[in-house]
């Protein structure tokens, strides 16, 4: 049975469901230096996919719930890489022993779903890494450089730590009950960009540019403005009307994406609104403008709840 978990001793690192994440994961492990010794999964051919690309590591069927705690047997730090639906179920069948762990992978669900499997005396922690896994060979080197949300108590929360710094990563740390605001923040930076890269495709393609060739066209935009933004900082980066004060440019534009009908006025003045608390940051900027812009926009802007944050 393996040794109890220490930030000072490199853990048996076992998986309980094979998708992308896993893989990944466990890649970027044995790179590193660590033992990946199982990975269960209902699909045995997704486990036997992981596992036979990994040195001495067993594939591990689980038909029934039941079976999954035989994880336990060859590792002593378990990662559930499922569905957030399934965390919940998975931990009632799942139960480390002390000295052993659990850690679910997911942004959105909340350690505490990991309770019921602490019966045994083990430790349970969330360990998320803010990367988009897209299922590529890949996966594990562009990984390098990403954030990864550790929350765990000691001595887990030190071992995790060590573990995202020795696969490239950069831990950062996440307060209990504070995840659904982080994981709507994470999309924020991932989907809701592809988002708003598709209104800028439906506006160009509305003018008779076709979709191929709009794409085409932003690229260089939506690199140069992350660059940017990486170089200079978010407020630094702001271009555009509102980073001149610019009002008539604004008010122009509400009311050709008015003409068009359906919420495209309101998706861009709600994000005015953003770019407003952007440019209010920068210096010498004139803060008038900036109001008679908030002013411009406000017949499109729906009522919102009033905020403690900008």
């Amino acid at each position: 049975m393996p040794n109890a978990i220490s930030p000072n001793v490199l853990p048996k690192l076992g998986f309980v469901g094979a998708g992308r994440v896993a893989r990944a994961l466990a890649i970027a492990a044995t790179r590193a230096g660590y033992h990946v010794t199982v990975v269960a999964s209902r699909n045995i051919a997704n486990a036997q996919h992981i596992a036979t690309a990994l040195p001495k590591c067993t594939a591990l069927s689980i038909p029934q719930p039941d079976g999954m705690n035989a994880v336990f047997s060859h590792a002593n730090l378990v990662f559930l890489t499922v569905p957030d639906d399934a965390i919940a179920d998975c931990a009632t069948h799942l139960a480390p022993r002390a000295g052993q762990a659990l850690v679910h992978c997911s942004g959105a669900s909340e350690v505490g779903l990991l309770e019921p499997s602490t019966k045994s005396g083990g430790h349970i922690g969330g360990f998320h890494p803010l990367f988009l896994f897209a299922g590529l060979d890949d996966d594990a080197t562009r990984m390098r450089g990403s954030a990864i949300t550790v929350e765990a108590e000691a001595p887990l929360n030190e071992v995790l730590q060590r573990f995202a710094s020795d696969i490239g990563c950069r831990a950062l740390s996440i307060a209990p009950g504070e995840r659904m605001r982080y994981h709507a923040g994470a999309n924020y930076a991932a989907s809701f960009l592809l988002c708003l890269l598709d209104e800028a495709t439906h506006l160009w393609k509305a003018i008779g540019m076709n979709e191929t060739d709009a794409r085409d066209a932003m690229w260089p935009l939506v690199m140069g403005t992350l660059e940017a933004a990486r170089e200079r900082g978010l407020s630094g980066a702001l271009a555009g009307p509102v980073s001149r004060g610019d009002v008539g440019i604004v008010q122009r534009h509400t009311e050709a994406l008015a003409a068009m009908g359906g919420n495209h006025a309101t998706l861009y003045s709600l994000l005015t609104l953003r770019a407003i608390h952007l440019a209010s940051q920068r210096p010498n900027m004139d803060i008038a403008a900036l109001d008679t812009i908030a002013r411009t926009i406000a017949p499109y802007v729906p009522p919102v709840m009033p905020s403690r944050d900008a």
